[in-house]
């Protein structure tokens, strides 16, 4: 037989199909006593599934524009809201203040998740791009220490909690709507655009700190120039909005909404919660785990190491930033390759490999970077930064296809944001404080072994998702064609598991 059908597309054998998938389709079979039918295999309309992708893609970049902003400036910002602490007191300030936002992000999760849920993702994910665009606006319109006294401080910190609060809808909703939208077969290469956008978002705003601190002098930088990407927000926030309130509804939830509407307008946000923490608590220490992995990693690099080479290894703050930029790079070149790649291995190879190879590098990966030269350095940032991508470039696939339809965005808003208030984005405040207090500079390398070591015991008990419908989704392809070779597989199946045969 022709490898290929009539459209181009790769025939499937049965015996062939990889066991997670086969005993998926059997299940279903078996549930339905049939063989699949046209109206049981949902074709992804493309230009919509651009537009989800692209539309969430954004959202993370802005998001991430901000984290690169803030951690590029943390120095300044000590400077400007905490000018009469010490340099290193000012700075753990700061990154107290950065902190303090994630500790308002589970709060963020619990009110945005079961509404999710219930009103759709469209609605909330619109909703929570406006807060995100306010909080990181308004950061650039508080006055200095200087001018307002403690009042600075303060509004800064209920900037960031705003911040905080929308971010924690923000993320879990995304990957929800990206993985909802997507082809079974692509949804690790489709979901990974998610966290390119997380990386360019990162990567622009701290190229652009970067030129402002070549461009001005360290008293215009103190002065006014710390502003100017706090600013650039309200335009990026606008042009999401836009482009977020033109999304239809994910394919997903419409079809939970036609099935169960009535049950989903009956639902309340305790019920829910309820039902995800008991329900659901063995694939929410999974989530939590792997959230804990990639984002431990994450803001290792992009939030601590800018500080870590300026404050410790006392290196410049234009060739600090270059090198994490370079980073940055790395990553955004190689994710949306590694998304596809968990496509076809799966996403338990590409956590499980990962986390092994952080266990074994990160200390000589902090010996690079210590390094006088430049290649060491390089070379240790880069290490970091392919790691750091095998770990963000499943996640977004990887992490709703735990959790059934009805309750995805709840259980993400719980599990991603519990585990990134508690470990992530207390990631440069817990580092920097070891650093000093044990007076040891590979305190950050043995921080990420321990992160390994917890990840390596996480997907000893992740199930493999990939290629699989999502529970409590019909099959998602991405052609008719594609429809047509699952019901064609799926009636051999079916003959070969009943001796009858399915519809022609």
């Amino acid at each position: 037989m022709d490898r290929y059908d009539e459209d181009g597309i790769p025939r499937q054998e049965p015996s062939r199909l990889p066991p997670q998938l086969r005993e998926e389709l059997l299940r279903r079979l078996r549930r339905t006593d049939r063989a699949f039918r046209a109206d049981d295999v949902r074709v992804v309309e493309r230009p919509m599934l651009r537009r989800a992708v692209g539309a969430s893609a954004l959202g993370n970049c802005m998001e991430w524009f901000d984290f690169g902003v803030y951690s590029y400036l943390a120095a300044t910002i000590g400077k400007v809201f905490f000018p009469g602490a010490s340099p290193a007191a000012q700075l753990i300030s700061s990154f107290a203040t950065f902190a303090a936002a994630f500790v308002v992000r589970p709060l963020g999760g619990v009110v945005f998740g079961p509404l999710g849920d219930r009103v759709g993702r469209q609605k909330v994910l619109a909703t929570t791009m406006i807060m995100m665009a306010v909080g990181t606006f308004a950061i650039g319109l508080i006055p200095g220490y200087a001018t307002i006294g403690v009042a600075a401080p303060v509004l800064l910190l209920l900037a960031r909690m705003v911040q905080g609060f929308s971010t924690g809808g923000e993320y879990g909703g995304a990957t929800t709507f990206v993985a909802e939208y997507s082809p079974d077969r692509r949804r690790g290469f489709l979901s990974s655009w998610l966290d390119f956008g997380t990386f360019v978002g990162y990567a622009l705003g701290s190229a652009l700190v970067t030129v402002l601190n070549l461009a001005l002098s360290d008293a215009q930088m103190l002065s006014w120039g710390w502003r100017i990407p706090f600013l650039v927000a309200g335009p990026l926030g606008v042009i999401g909005l836009y482009i977020r309130l033109r999304l239809e509804e994910s394919p997903a939830f419409q079809q939970q909404l036609d099935e169960h509407e009535k049950e989903i307008a009956q639902k309340s946000a305790g019920g829910e919660l309820r039902e995800v923490v008991t329900g659901q608590w063995r694939p929410l220490l999974v989530c939590m785990g792997l959230v804990l992995l990639y984002n431990v990693t994450n803001y290792m690099v992009t939030g601590y190491l800018p500080t870590y080479q300026t404050e410790t290894l006392h290196r410049s703050s234009g060739s600090a930033d270059v090198l994490v930029l370079l980073g940055m790079v790395w990553i955004v070149l190689l994710i949306t390759f590694l998304g596809r790649l968990s496509d076809r291995v799966g996403r338990r190879p590409l956590y499980g490999g990962a986390a092994a190879a952080m266990i074994v590098l990160a200390v000589p990966s902090f010996l690079l970077l210590k390094a006088d030269g430049t290649a060491a350095p390089v070379c240790g940032m880069l290490i970091l930064s392919t790691l750091l991508a095998c770990f963000a470039a499943p996640s977004a696939a990887t992490l709703p296809a735990l959790f059934p339809t009805a309750v995805r965005y709840a259980a993400m808003g719980i599990g991603f944001n519990i585990a990134v208030s508690a470990f992530g984005g207390t990631t440069p405040l817990v580092t920097e404080a070891l650093v000093n207090a044990a007076g040891d500079d590979l305190m950050p390398a043995y921080y990420l072994m321990l992160t390994g070591a917890i990840g390596l015991l996480t997907v000893r008990h992740l199930p493999e998702t990939a290629r699989l419908p999502l529970d409590g989704s019909r099959p998602m392809v991405g052609s008719e064609a594609e429809q047509r070779e699952l019901i064609r597989v799926s009636q051999e199946l079916y003959a070969t598991q009943t001796g009858n045969r399915g519809p022609e």
